[in-house]
């Protein structure tokens, strides 16, 4: 799939100079942005999650060693 982007000069300057320096054409600097970006707001949503479940069951936790313990580790 293919598409565009508009760009200022600047703009594109700079993501040029990005790709460049990362030694990636300009669309693959975009793509990995992109599946950055988006990973990253998934993780802050899990992370979100957990969170309120650890808070609505009482913000408990446990030492990592009995995880280790659980897990055979």
């Amino acid at each position: 799939m293919a598409f565009s982007i508009r760009l200022t000069e600047q703009e594109k300057q700079i993501a040029s100079s990005y790709a460049r320096l990362h030694s990636l054409s300009l669309g693959e600097a975009f793509k990995q942005a992109l599946f950055e970006k988006i990973e990253d707001e998934y993780d802050i949503s899990v992370y979100d999650e957990a969170y309120k479940e650890y808070k609505n069951d009482g913000e408990k936790s446990r030492p990592i060693e009995e995880l280790w313990q659980e897990l055979d580790l």
